[in-house]
């Protein structure tokens, strides 16, 4: 979800055509990922769209960094290895 918020804002209908869960499912699951300052909600008309909130994503970073600082660096690295290659 967070994937398909990042690029551009997007209703739960849109959000819900791409997974195989129920539309009610998915605004609980937005829900959480609201509650959890990941994303924001803005109105548009009728439709509520949702949009990836970066400075959420920085503390959950952040959080991530102070639980597993070693195993994030090397998986950090992974990734830029794989990147380049």
């Amino acid at each position: 979800m967070l994937i398909l918020v990042r690029d551009q804002p997007r209703s739960v209908g849109e959000i819900a055509s791409h997974f195989e869960i129920t539309q009610q499912a998915v605004s609980q699951h937005l829900r959480v990922l609201k509650d959890a300052g990941l994303v924001a909600v803005r109105a548009q008309g009728q439709r509520r769209l949702y949009v990836i909130r970066p400075e959420g994503l920085e503390g959950l970073e952040a959080f991530l960094r102070e639980l597993w600082p070693a195993s994030l660096d090397r998986l950090r690295q992974a990734v830029e290895s794989d990147d380049e290659g």
